[in-house]
């Protein structure tokens, strides 16, 4: 059985996290075996707020050179934003950021 902190695995940090930050729209790393009801029910425990939406893409790793011999890559990972209520309480680890 995965904890809430199984699933979310850190946010996300970037521009177009910050401007979404108000109509409450929030960035996080995910496992990737995380589905989107158990992304859901993992912030709503860590940070007690009301979900509205969650939405999920898988980012592949982007290709990286070492040497002279064929091409690597940096690791795959999931993303995920999740839309809160207008009644929610903000997520505190976001707010000294924007």
């Amino acid at each position: 059985m995965k904890t809430a902190y199984d699933v979310i695995i850190r946010p996300l940090i970037t521009e177009q996290s910050m401007e979404d930050l108000d109509i409450k729209k929030y960035a996080f790393v995910v496992a990737k075996d995380a589905n989107k009801i158990e992304i859901k029910n993992a912030v709503e425990e860590i940070f007690d707020v009301t979900v509205i939406k969650v939405t999920t893409e898988n980012v592949d790793g982007k290709k990286k050179r070492n040497g002279a011999y064929p091409m690597g890559r940096s690791a795959s990972w999931k993303k995920a934003v999740v839309k809160l209520s207008a009644d929610s309480k903000n997520i505190e680890i976001f707010e000294g950021m924007a």
